[in-house]
């Protein structure tokens, strides 16, 4: 890659990534048009193969940016100190909302990579995949205390039909704010109602003592 394309001006680099992004992200690598992503990108057409050798080296740059991306702006601020696994996913839960109305295309564009099967990735990038999935486990589950839940729950299903739960909130909760201005919009609201449906998560499966 052109040393060129780290020199720009961060506006136009982040043109430029997310136009490309949403190009790949809908058409795939082979049907990806670099004359499309030129136009959204607002940029001159030959001066994407000056930043850049050809559509590959292209791909491989925003993989390698967007998974960077994601753990720096996402996953690493998710901490591990809280023990209740239903306020670990609260914590989560606002932070990757945020990431997502912040980042839909580079989410577009990771999400097409991820629900490939993992031998269609290129390979440089399939150990890179597998890290990012210990450390969001990781970030999910290190230091939970399973004290919590009731004794008669099965801990294993709890975890996940909790965040079935709370992923299908947060899902919804993106839909429904993915086209307004968030700079004014007031979306205390809608946390206010979320947090009422984790309250009766707690209620369900955990002790009486493990509610705050």
């Amino acid at each position: 890659m052109n040393q060129s394309f780290h020199n720009l001006n961060s506006d136009k680099q982040k043109r430029i990534i997310n136009a490309a992004c949403k190009e790949f992200a809908e058409n795939g690598f082979e049907k990806a048009s670099t004359n499309q992503i030129v136009k959204n990108a607002r940029i001159g057409k030959g001066m994407l193969f000056y930043y850049f050798k050809n559509k590959e080296e292209l791909y491989h740059y925003l993989i390698d940016y967007c998974l960077n991306h994601t753990i720096e702006e996402y996953l690493q601020k998710i901490g591990t100190s809280e023990p209740d696994f239903i306020e670990r996913l609260k914590q989560a839960a606002r932070l990757k909302t945020e990431y997502h109305l912040n980042n839909p295309d580079m989410v577009k564009f990771l999400a097409t990579l991820f629900l490939k099967d993992e031998n269609e990735m290129p390979e440089r990038f399939r150990k890179r995949y597998k890290e990012i999935m210990i450390l969001a486990n990781s970030k999910l589950y290190d230091n939970i205390d399973i004290t919590l839940f009731r004794n008669d729950i099965d801990t294993e299903k709890a975890f996940k039909l909790i965040r079935w739960s709370i992923e299908g909130y947060q899902q919804e909760l993106i839909n429904q704010l993915k086209n307004q201005n968030l700079t004014t919009l007031n979306v205390d609201p809608y946390w206010d109602e979320f947090y009422e449906y984790l309250d009766v998560l707690k209620t369900s499966f955990y002790k009486e003592e493990g509610k705050k």
